[in-house]
């Protein structure tokens, strides 16, 4: 479920930035689609941070999947 759900944000069509929450409390922040790679099978992701580094995740420790609202500008539009 949640490989399939990571997935298809990634894939998105525009891409919208989006959060992954861990078990654990953290919130992986997920930019541009380049910066989350996914194994072929779906159980381990690598979220690449914009600072440098990474953060090895094994899916099922996922816990929520959010995408995050799209900015607007003053007139309303994105």
């Amino acid at each position: 479920m949640k490989a399939d759900e990571l997935h298809a944000l990634l894939n998105a069509r525009p891409f919208h930035p989006f959060l992954i929450h861990l078990g654990d409390g953290r919130e992986l922040v997920v930019d541009h689609p380049e910066f989350l790679a996914a194994s072929p099978t779906g159980d381990i992701a690598i979220v690449f941070r914009p600072e440098g580094g990474f953060n090895i995740v094994d899916v099922e420790l996922v816990t929520a999947l959010e995408v995050k609202p799209r900015k607007t500008t003053a007139q309303g539009n994105t």
